[in-house]
């Protein structure tokens, strides 16, 4: 809920006031009585983006960061080779021709 900035135009009187957004204005000043209450325009306040509906990402800690840096050097320690699932593969395939020209030659004989 916003608060709203108010000024009474006949005694001057300055304040806010925390109310809903659907809420009516104020129209009578608490300190004079009078019905001459105005709702001020504000520059409201700073949105802070904080909390579990944002990404978790976008506020890390200090020793998260830390963290996160002590564990590269040991991620690039150790680089994964790119061609051993390939080579896994090849060799899986060159077993089963072998096996396939196998059973072929005990069959016609």
């Amino acid at each position: 809920m916003p608060t709203y900035d108010y000024a009474c135009e006949n005694c001057e009187h300055r304040f806010e006031q925390f109310q809903s957004i659907t809420a009516k204005p104020l129209k009578k000043c608490p300190q004079c009585g009078k019905m001459s209450l105005k709702r001020l325009i504000g520059a409201g306040a700073g949105v802070i983006f904080k909390g579990s509906g944002f990404y978790q990402t976008d506020y890390r800690s200090d020793s998260y960061k830390k963290a996160k840096e002590n564990e590269k050097p040991a991620e690039s320690a150790a680089p994964k080779k790119k061609n051993d699932t390939k080579n896994a593969s090849t060799k899986v395939a060159s077993d089963t021709k072998k096996t396939n020209k196998k059973q072929a030659g005990q069959s016609s004989t």
